[in-house]
């Protein structure tokens, strides 16, 4: 399940990210979670049609964490090897949006008691100390795995990530470092550091 705030990235990190795991011979299946935004979800389509992924979609409006269950669903009856839900942007502050993402995860957890396996949060590079409040939130409510860190190509050095990890042990998975499909990384400590001091 990939979360976060709106416009931190998540439909096109998604779709780098099934583009990356597909072109390593895995099925991946991504659920258009977002059911609000219908250009989200004809974006995250081209993505997908690109990447071979299976998309599943619902109609504009239809309840979120349905949408969630039948991709868990279709990755399961499919045997794939993995099963991406993106879910729609939120304020960190709406507590009924919030409630709404525990609501998906208890659905999903009617099919795979473990499930979601990895919950990750994208947090904007450039958002600053902002992004240690969003990170709290959702971890919360969610108890994140895995950060993704987008737009990382710009002046930004993300130095949020530093107070996110260590006040809540979540490791940085990926980091975005441009726009084009392959421009996510998986996230290495020393690079990091090392664009972090300018070295």
């Amino acid at each position: 399940m990939v979360v976060g705030v709106n416009g931190a990235g998540k439909t096109t990190t998604i779709g780098k990210l099934a583009t990356k795991l597909t072109a390593q011979g895995a099925k991946v299946v991504v659920g258009a979670c977002d059911t609000f935004r219908a250009a989200a979800v004809d974006q995250l389509q081209v993505w997908c049609d690109r990447a071979g992924a299976t998309m599943i979609r619902a109609k504009e409006g239809a309840n979120p964490s349905g949408v969630g269950y039948d991709a868990l669903q279709t990755a399961l009856n499919e045997k794939a090897d993995y099963c991406i839900l993106d879910t729609a942007g939120r304020l960190h502050t709406a507590g009924n949006l919030m409630d709404e993402l525990k609501k998906s995860k208890t659905v999903l957890q009617k099919l795979d008691a473990s499930a979601p396996h990895h919950t990750l949060l994208v947090i904007d590079a450039i958002t600053g100390q902002n992004a240690l409040r969003q990170a709290e939130e959702f971890h919360k409510t969610l108890e994140l795995n895995g950060l993704i860190l987008t737009k990382c190509d710009g002046s930004s050095k993300a130095g949020s990530a530093v107070s996110i990890v260590s006040t809540l042990q979540v490791p940085i998975a990926y980091i975005g470092v441009g726009e084009s499909v392959e421009d996510l990384d998986e996230f290495k400590l020393d690079d990091y550091l090392k664009a972090l001091l300018a070295l």
